[in-house]
């Protein structure tokens, strides 16, 4: 068996400290093979002992090279896999790389973040733009050291209720709380894993994203996977198709609507079709999504206001299609931050939000790196479309006690427009009872390490 010392990892680094790996899983048959011999067994009748046979013979190089990208056939991209390890980057990039229907993987959860040591991305560069970041950093570290014995008096632990986990509800809460001073140049780690066809087809768009980071590392990880799998992916660029991406991305990267509506509902199902799965619809229990087939009957729109830092649980919901709102500062911040604050720490929030936008303002950035200089706590306007399966999936998660309020709120909103809509129709919701109480169980929300047995 290979050591893990052995396995021959693609890292190539990132102007700003941070990092793309590609991960080798020291697999015999690797991803490359896999797909071959995928391929085969749609066009050769001869089995897979034929297969392998085959592969043990001439390998996977020349046969994916030829067929997969000098030919273009897409669909044996799909057969073989990769995971690519993404470190030190904004939270905007996490953002513009996971904006993919087709995106499978996870990012590290805020909530676990040492922020007296996280870096921030600093795009402007100078000592004026630094100093916002760390003026940020300061007051989500004093707060968050302030909030919690607050929110041991509001939320007293119940003689039931185990310690451990109530101060980690506790804390869970203040981080909830102070996460919306946190700037949206706090830096994370992501990872991306799916097939190979999936890295070709978004990677050209990540390369032409209006914010040069983002472009960065959709570069980098173009050549680390060009060494990792040099026969499945090619150097070679069209003019037409470069200059369309960039006018694509240009136009329609971000999104943003100065009258955005505070909440607004459309419906855009065919209530007769919809007739048709009454049956799916009016019987289905809990912890069950209603059939794919459903969604033959058309999808609603939600367009409201969220916070940038719910916003970007909303957008782990791949199903529906969801525009990339833009950060800004002329929506708001999310009052709900300020209201959970003590009143000695809402004037201070309240001071530094000001004078933080001021000297924001004296930056004069564009509009998509000013991003990097405003916390999570301001509103972005948010318009999506879904179908009901969907749409029943998103609110039956996320109306619930273990959800951060401010989305819990739009979600419980959005809960009853679909029931208004469709209760007729015989759609059914399957809600938590009681989605705003307290609850310490959110401080079992956590992957440790088992303890080792001693017997």
């Amino acid at each position: 068996m290979r050591d893990l010392s052995d396995l021959s990892h693609t890292i190539l680094p990132l102007s700003g400290g941070g990092e793309v790996l590609v991960l080798d899983t020291g697999s015999m048959i690797g991803s490359e093979s896999q797909a071959m011999l995928g391929a085969l067994h749609s066009r050769n009748p001869g089995g897979i002992r034929n297969h392998l046979k085959l592969l043990a013979e001439k390998g996977s190089d020349k046969f994916m090279s030829t067929f997969y990208v000098g030919y273009g056939h897409k669909s044996i991209g799909d057969l073989g896999s990769a995971s690519v390890f993404i470190e030190g980057v904004s939270m905007l990039v996490a953002k513009a790389v996971q904006h993919f229907p087709l995106y499978n993987g996870q990012e590290v959860s805020t909530r676990y973040v040492d922020f007296s040591k996280q870096r921030f991305i600093d795009p402007a560069g100078t000592k004026q733009s630094a100093a916002i970041l760390e003026a940020w950093r300061s007051f989500y570290l004093s707060g968050l050291e302030e909030l919690i014995p607050v929110l041991k008096e509001r939320y007293p632990r119940g003689e039931d209720e185990d310690e451990k986990i109530w101060e980690k509800a506790v804390k869970a809460r203040a981080f909830d709380t102070m996460r919306a001073f946190l700037p949206a140049a706090a830096s994370t780690n992501l990872v991306w894993t799916g097939p190979l066809r999936q890295f070709a087809d978004r990677i050209p768009v990540l390369r032409h994203h209006p914010l040069p980071e983002v472009r960065e590392v959709g570069d980098t990880i173009e050549k680390a996977v060009l060494i990792a799998f040099p026969n499945s992916f090619s150097y070679k660029r069209y003019d037409a198709t470069e200059t369309y991406l960039e006018k694509m991305e240009e136009r329609y990267a971000y999104f943003d609507e100065k009258s955005a509506p505070d909440f607004e509902f459309t419906d855009l199902v065919d209530h007769k079709r919809l007739a048709e799965y009454r049956e799916a619809l009016a019987s289905r229990p809990p912890k069950i999504e209603l059939p794919y087939t459903v969604r033959d009957a058309g999808t609603a729109e939600f367009s409201f206001l969220l916070d940038f830092g719910s916003f970007r649980d909303i957008q782990r919901h791949r199903a529906i299609s969801l525009r990339m709102p833009l950060l800004t500062s002329h929506h708001g911040f999310e009052p709900w931050y300020l209201s959970e604050l003590p009143e000695f720490l809402r004037e201070r929030a309240e001071q530094t939000i000001k004078t933080q936008l001021a000297a924001l303002e004296a930056l004069d950035l564009p509009d998509t790196l000013r991003q990097y200089y405003l916390p999570m706590g301001f509103r972005t306007a948010v318009r999506f479309t879904g179908d009901l399966r969907a749409l029943a999936y998103l609110v039956e998660i996320r109306a619930t006690r273990f959800v951060h309020p401010t989305l819990r709120m739009r979600a419980v909103q959005m809960a009853d427009a679909l029931m208004g809509a469709y209760g007729k129709d015989g759609f059914v919701l399957h809600l938590d009872p009681e989605p705003d109480r307290f609850d310490v169980k959110r401080g079992t929300h956590d992957i440790v390490e088992r303890e080792k047995s001693t017997a």
